[in-house]
């Protein structure tokens, strides 16, 4: 199918990401706080279950999954899910996924710094913790300034430090549980289901929110060698994610109970420190340091990216399009980096609740993109003749019935968080109702000009 003038407003951008380098820019925005800390919360509420709950976590995401890979690898471009809302559902839907991930992925790049220079006090405890944003910042900055080539190279490695410490802990904790010199934890504390069986479905949304990331690989694709590439980097995105959470959940709940999987700090520093590893606290700093600098560096890069959409789309200001010569959107990659000013007033005047309020924040911003996927997706196979869907570069045996379903169980798992939490209500709506406000008073001025 054609692209259309919604990816061909994107001309001018490197095309020299591999499957592999896209796969890990995905991974390396996905694995952070969600399951380094995340992951406590759901085993607070599922017991040992929690491995249910993301058995179907795993599922949800793969109907995001296939419905991504046949959108990006038909249409690619940084707009990604908001080029596919455009093109199939509406432009009040293009504008929303686009802006609400905008503002939401940018404001988490400020807290995985703010995280960096937690951690980095571990070692320097006399050292301020701004100085290590600032440090961490211009970092990052000039790496996401180079060619996207180089980038991608910069990330891949760096991203694949937590994701082969995350492989050697389940490597690890399996071997302990097979010798038989940790005991299993699976039925120790009150049964399998210590909470219920309904238990594993009300811990749904933090295993859900673990997987985000896997739209990294859509935004990337507007940068990808070819549709192929795209095609490749989605499953591979997909099989990593959920092996790595999937067998890290299994190896957690079977070393340690789950009634110590405390929010105060990683369970899988917990787990280190059960088994007495020597320097485990060292090794573990150092991998949810660089955790939390990977996951800054791809929300950089994709918020960046999906900025530059919006700017070359006519919803943000055309000189936010602008490239340098390395092929970077230069200004909107400064723009984007908002989130660490935004991040560091709420840590100096919240600092009990700034996390909080900003992963609640990322979450919304996330569901949006994944709900407008998967809509757009419906319609796209609709539209599809025989032939086309013969010829597209990736195809999903879920079909748009896989979408709709994806679509029915994410709606539902957002307005249980709003069920559950005034605050997640008010922060939701507020946000809905500013895009929404946004996109009228913005397409005003577009008819004007």
């Amino acid at each position: 199918m054609p692209a259309g003038t919604e990816t061909d407003q994107e001309h001018g951008l490197h095309h020299q990401l591999s499957a592999g380098q896209m796969t890990m820019v995905a991974v390396g925005g996905s694995i952070g706080t969600g399951l380094l800390l995340g992951s406590a919360a759901a085993i607070e509420i599922a017991g040992p279950a929690v491995i249910l709950t993301f058995l179907l976590a795993a599922f949800i995401n793969w109907t995001v999954t296939m419905a991504l890979g046949e959108l990006a690898s038909t249409h690619p471009a940084a707009g990604s899910f908001g080029v596919y809302g455009d093109l199939y559902l509406n432009e009040w839907a293009g504008f929303i996924s686009r802006a609400g991930y905008w503002a939401a992925i940018a404001i988490s790049i400020g807290a995985e710094l703010v995280a960096s220079a937690t951690y980095m006090a571990y070692w320097f405890p006399t050292i301020p913790a701004l100085v290590w944003v600032g440090l961490f910042s211009a970092l990052l900055l000039l790496v996401n300034l180079w060619d996207v080539g180089h980038y991608g190279r910069f990330e891949f490695w760096f991203a694949m430090i937590k994701a082969l410490a995350i492989a050697a802990f389940v490597v690890l904790g399996a071997a302990l549980l097979l010798a038989g010199r940790v005991p299993a934890q699976y039925t120790s504390q009150g049964g399998f289901f210590p909470q219920g069986v309904l238990a594993p479905l009300l811990a749904i949304t933090f295993a859900i929110y673990t997987f985000g990331g896997i739209e990294f690989v859509a935004v990337s694709s507007g940068e990808s060698r070819s549709a192929y590439e795209v095609a490749k980097a989605v499953k591979m995105t997909f099989v990593t994610l959920a092996l790595l959470y999937l067998c890290a959940i299994t190896v957690l709940v079977g070393t340690m109970p789950w009634n110590r999987a405390g929010v105060t700090e990683s369970p899988f520093v917990s787990v280190f420190r059960l088994v007495r590893i020597p320097g485990a606290a060292h090794l573990m700093n150092f991998v949810v340091l660089t955790a939390a600098l990977s996951g800054a560096n791809a929300a950089l890069y994709v918020s960046s990216r999906m900025l530059f959409s919006l700017a070359r789309s006519g919803w943000a200001p055309a000189r936010l399009g602008h490239l340098n010569r390395a092929g970077s959107p230069n200004l909107a990659l400064f723009v984007s980096s908002y989130g660490i000013v935004a991040a560091l007033v709420l840590e100096k005047w919240a600092p009990g609740v700034a996390f909080e309020y900003i992963l609640r924040g990322a979450f919304f911003g996330m569901i949006l993109s994944w709900l407008v996927s998967l809509a757009a997706h419906v319609c796209f196979r609709r539209r599809l003749t025989a032939s086309q869907l013969a010829e597209l570069p990736m195809r999903s045996p879920l079909g748009g019935w896989g979408s709709a379903f994806g679509f029915a169980v994410l709606t539902a798992a957002v307005l249980k968080t709003w069920w559950d939490s005034r605050v997640n209500l008010c922060s939701g709506l507020t946000l809905f109702l500013a895009l929404t406000l946004a996109y009228f008073l913005i397409r005003q001025t577009r008819a004007v000009h």
